[in-house]
């Protein structure tokens, strides 16, 4: 989850491509035939060395290796980073690399960096009328530009030289920058290279950012949350080689992995929680809170290593002494911290897999504005997220999992993460939250700590496939809060998206990130429901666990893309899906089935005694025309009543009277019968079944199973799954054949009864239809009023307020 809230690679067509593709290998030229079960082949890459046709890493899959070594110090009064680096890059391509690629982040920030330069304006609608209406600016936006003006910002980069100490020529294009090597690298040979750094840390409440600092006026302190802040190499893959796309805001990071040694020098007074295991606790903790530390291992709720009495004391102090922080993290693709004289800390050790595993510390990094909520929940929220995210991948794999209070709403990052929640002070002391906030707070945790998983483990490529961490991630995170507490509203049902898939403003799920129109239904909601629906609806459970599981497992620490998982979700499981992938993933059409018409119908005999006598029933049950009826009510004769003396053969007999000339043919069919025939045809007859033929559209062009629930005239109920593949021929128009016991007639039928697939209009899905339940409310009419102008000859005896008043403004006498 990111704060509140696809260009392709070399592999992927984009989506505006991908029918004239299609068209050019099979080519639909007659009739209106649509065939929504077409096989992904044409799409998808093809299969290689480094990335099988199973969807697992190939033979000779390969990725890169990056180390970092900083020492980093934090300016607290300047707010400001400044810091020196050195970069050991391993190059386990096929490739010789004459360049390095490195992401430069904090460049979005500057005045003319391709994000802001080419940041629209969302006003309000202008017009340019004589006496035009105002269009709108918000004071936040002001705030933004004012504090953007106000600061230098962006990354300043010196003595950039490689391990013999010779300068390296750099260019810097917008968030990216070029690296030239003295010598070419070989594949399988290491370069290593050093260099200097520094920026000004944004105000993160200004300028809406991943991290930033956050100023508290009443105690003069602030909290500082560091992401995106070194240098870092860009991924080069097999799939796509140098993903150097600049960062615009909405596409996050591919990384590759490494090991960290990083050196964080901060005031004394602050408190540090980063990606790694602290490596020199005795130089920085004091003996009491180490022994908390050591205590909070086999507890069963969160231990205070530092208190909120403590913090409450350290805000008061300031320091211009410092202590350096020494952290290391092994095998992780990025590294983040936050840092603050304001934190208090508590921290519970978790076993996972069995005391043979090793201990994982939950941790949670918060000051007083968290209050009771954070005491209570934070922690605990992230041993949770564990226990129900290893069942679906693996074992937590890092030694510590944090969650750290600042002003991100969200945001993750290898073994941290930022967390927005916070509860709100009363006028009597006391804190309190809504249960809105209560449920921000553990989703939040759940989905950040969640993407410790994905991607940071399975490194998916988040500036090309926001879907593939956010979305894997959001149906995960659905899991851990219905397990938490299913009576919480999560919004994470597929009844959810309705709105979101019906919409004409969305695109496909494969789209690049920072094209998505609406990112929050479309990378997280839509394709959370879409797997929620193809765990409970389509393959079910078993299947689908084993084969999420299968993806994780061959995928962790490595990086995937789409095709992968689509080919592991399907090879595992051992299902088609290719229309899946393609009507949720490659298109925005929508869930809509409707049940059209039920035919009831009657098993004709060729018997004539049987078969006449039937129809002479259902002529009977036919209503009565008017006109007889009122002719009866007025008691009027009819002819052959006052002529009763005049009479023939068809007054004793109707027209359903059976012959002999019937009753022979109907023997000679018989005779004429298979023994086999007669045999099928006698039980049927015996047996007197109920025919019901279904008929159903496909409003919403997904095709999708139909799943019924059918209910007798006994009044008992059967659910009934007819497969996805029964729209293969015709995904418009579709009937389907239901055969009953005598004893069991229907009397209505229900189309996803539970609203599971997300169907967009549940009133079509009933048969017969039914009333629709809704509501009216009473209210007053309020009579219109032209528009008031201002009243200055009274409006100027109002008496001017010093500012210090409560009560609303008091009209002149």
């Amino acid at each position: 989850m990111k704060k509140a809230v696809v260009t392709f690679g070399a592999i992927f067509l984009p989506l505006a491509l991908s029918s004239t593709v299609m068209a050019s290998a099979v080519e639909q030229t007659k009739g209106s035939y649509v065939d929504k079960f077409r096989q992904l082949d044409e799409v998808l890459p093809t299969p290689n060395v480094y990335r099988s046709a199973a969807g697992e890493p190939g033979e000779k899959y390969w990725q890169q290796h990056v180390n970092y070594d900083i020492d980093v110090k934090l300016d607290e009064k300047a707010r400001r980073l400044t810091a020196s680096q050195t970069i050991e890059y391993k190059n386990n391509s096929p490739h010789t690399l004459k360049y390095l690629w490195l992401q430069l982040d904090q460049n979005i920030f500057k005045s003319d960096s391709i994000a802001e330069r080419s940041a629209t304006f969302n006003g309000s609608a202008l017009q340019g009328d004589p006496q035009p209406k105002a269009t709108k600016l918000s004071l936040s936006q002001l705030r933004r530009q004012q504090f953007m003006s106000d600061n230098e910002l962006g990354f300043t980069i010196a003595n950039v030289k490689d391990d013999n100490g010779k300068e390296l020529k750099v260019t810097v294009v917008d968030t990216l920058m070029r690296i030239d090597l003295n010598e070419p690298l070989n594949p399988g040979k290491d370069t290593e290279f050093s260099m200097d750094f520094a920026f000004n840390i944004v105000e993160e409440d200004a300028v809406g950012a991943r991290s930033g600092y956050e100023h508290f006026e009443k105690d003069g302190n602030d909290i500082f949350l560091l992401a995106q802040w070194f240098p870092r190499l860009a991924a080069y893959t097999d799939y796509e080689a140098w993903t150097n796309k600049a960062f615009l805001g909405s596409g996050e990071f591919t990384l590759e992995f490494g090991d960290y040694d990083v050196e964080i020098t901060v005031p004394a007074d602050h408190i540090v929680s980063a990606t790694g295991k602290l490596d020199n606790a005795s130089s920085v903790l004091t003996r009491t809170q180490r022994n908390r530390l050591e205590q909070a291992k086999n507890t069963k709720r969160p231990v205070f290593i530092v208190t909120e009495d403590e913090a409450l004391e350290n805000e008061k102090e300031g320091t211009e002494k410092t202590k350096t922080w020494h952290f290391k993290a092994e095998n992780v693709r990025d590294f983040a911290w936050a840092s603050s004289r304001k934190f208090m800390w508590d921290a519970k050790g978790y076993q996972q897999g069995g005391n043979d595993q090793p201990l994982v510390m939950a941790m949670s990094f918060f000051p007083k504005e968290g209050g009771d909520l954070w005491k209570k929940y934070s922690t605990e929220a992230i041993v949770h997220t564990m226990e129900v995210y290893s069942r679906f991948s693996f074992d937590y794999p890092y030694p510590v999992a944090q969650s750290v209070n600042g002003p991100v709403g969200g945001m993750e990052y290898p073994m941290i993460t930022f967390n927005g929640p916070r509860t709100e002070l009363q006028d009597d002391g006391s804190r309190t939250y809504s249960q809105a906030e209560k449920r921000f707070l553990i989703g939040v945790v759940i989905h950040e700590v969640g993407h410790i998983y994905f991607p940071m483990v399975v490194n998916s490529d988040e500036r090309q496939w926001t879907w593939m961490d956010e979305g894997l991630n959001s149906f995960l995170d659905g899991v851990a809060g219905r397990e938490w507490d299913p009576t919480i509203p999560w919004g994470v049902e597929p009844r959810d998206v309705v709105a979101y898939m019906k919409s004409e403003n969305q695109v496909p799920i494969m789209t690049q990130s920072d094209s998505v129109l609406r990112l929050g239904p479309n990378a997280y909601t839509k394709p959370a429901a879409a797997l929620n629906i193809l765990r409970e609806v389509i393959l079910g459970r078993e299947l689908f666990d084993f084969a999420f599981k299968e993806y994780a497992q061959r995928w962790k620490y490595k990086r995937p893309t789409p095709a992968d998982f689509f080919r592991t979700m399907e090879e595992a499981s051992g299902v088609d899906l290719d229309w899946f992938w393609r009507g949720w993933f490659y298109s925005t059409d929508h869930v809509d089935i409707s049940l059209d018409k039920v035919y009831q119908l009657r098993l004709d005999t060729k018997n004539p005694d049987i078969d006449f006598n039937r129809l002479r029933d259902i002529e009977a049950a036919k209503p009565m025309p008017l006109f007889v009826e009122r002719n009866k009510a007025e008691a009027k004769k009819l002819w052959i009543e006052e002529n009763t003396d005049v009479t023939d053969f068809y007054d004793e007999n109707d027209r359903f009277t059976v012959t002999n000339k019937e009753r022979n043919s109907y023997n000679k069919f018989l005779k004429g019968l298979e023994p086999w025939e007669r045999k099928v045809l006698d039980r049927a007859v015996a047996e007197d079944k109920n025919y019901y033929v279904l008929e159903f559209s496909n409003l919403g062009g997904l095709v999708m199973p139909i799943l019924l629930e059918l209910t007798y005239e006994d009044g008992t109920k059967e659910a009934r799954m007819i497969p996805a593949e029964i729209w293969r021929r015709n995904h418009k128009h579709v009937q389907k054949l239901i055969i009953t016991d005598k004893n069991k007639p229907l009397v209505s039928v229900t189309v996803d009864p539970r609203w599971e697939t997300a169907d967009v209009d549940v009133e079509n899905n009933n048969y017969p239809r039914r009333i629709i339940p809704s509501r009216i409310e009473v209210y007053k009419k309020e009579q219109s009023k032209a528009k008031v102008s201002r009243d200055i000859m009274h409006d100027i005896k109002t008496e001017l307020k010093t500012g210090d008043e409560k009560d609303s403004d008091k009209e002149p006498e």
